[in-house]
């Protein structure tokens, strides 16, 4: 089925509907910012996001700290590139609240209707939420050195797991769209986000794997978060042995970026295969 246009006639002027349609970059940007600046009207989504990050990194060390065994690394350094890369789920948990909001108000039908590109819609949504993960990523990794965390890596490889947790943020991104697609309701997507979370604790984020049963190791080894966080130990440890690791830096990082290409390839269709079902 195709749509026509007819100009309008005004009086002497003639109005003609704009023809094509827009750019998926265009299209991206255009959500982006309106999400961007959703999060600026409503800043207790930051705030919280914030407070949230700072209360937990500081329970695990301050805490659970003195009990658990990092090895040759202080654990305040063995904690906080593991929980960095865990801050990604604590901060684009929202994501999936805000599309289902945006749902709840008939704003996605809205974009329905106009002649644009569907992953461009989501996708800007997903590069809005990754704004947000990474100003989540500076508060947690500032505090992370307020509480004693040092880089024993160059700051080159500091900048790269970084880079490497914006990069884990924009594919966690998806996953929570398509929770928020699938919720219906706010509330809903915040309860379902929290399904995610068990692949926080059980992978090598706050306690290394070989210290758990026999039977979960295979199965924290074998994730996402486990992958993410021995590349980013790896590089801000500067020697993955530090971290009880055998394989190279380089490995890991690999292995992180399989994983998010599994993600987005994984989620991306499922999302943008939803928002066209409405």
């Amino acid at each position: 089925m195709t749509a026509t246009t007819t100009p309008i006639t005004a009086g002497s002027i003639t109005i003609s509907p704009p023809a094509g349609h827009a750019s998926f970059v265009t299209t991206a940007l255009s959500v982006a910012r309106r999400t961007i600046l959703q999060f600026i009207r409503t800043p207790q989504l930051i705030v919280v996001a914030t407070i949230q990050g700072a209360m937990f990194l500081l329970i695990f060390r301050y805490v659970f700290g003195g009990a658990i065994n990092s090895g040759p690394i202080p654990y305040v350094d063995f904690l906080v590139p593991g929980y960095v890369v865990t801050s990604v789920l604590f901060t684009g948990m929202g994501g999936a609240t805000g599309v289902a909001d945006d749902i709840d108000k008939g704003f996605f039908d809205r974009l329905r209707s106009l002649p644009v590109s569907r992953t461009a819609l989501l996708g800007g949504r997903a590069l809005a939420d990754t704004g947000l993960v990474t100003w989540g990523l500076f508060i947690t990794t500032a505090i992370g050195f307020l509480v004693g965390f040092r880089l024993h890596g160059t700051y080159t490889e500091g900048v790269a797991a970084f880079a490497l947790c914006v990069v884990y943020g924009f594919a966690w991104t998806w996953v929570f769209i398509t929770i928020g697609l699938m919720a219906g309701t706010a509330q809903a997507a915040q309860g379902l986000s929290l399904l995610v979370f068990p692949f926080t604790f059980v992978s090598s984020a706050f306690v290394p794997v070989e210290t758990m049963p026999e039977w979960m190791q295979p199965i924290a080894e074998h994730q996402p978060i486990t992958a993410m966080c021995n590349a980013v130990r790896s590089l801000t440890l500067g020697d993955p042995r530090l971290a009880g690791l055998s394989g190279s830096t380089t490995r890991y990082i690999v292995e992180s970026l399989i994983w998010c290409v599994v993600l987005i390839a994984a989620f991306a269709p499922i999302a943008v295969a939803r928002y066209r079902k409405g």
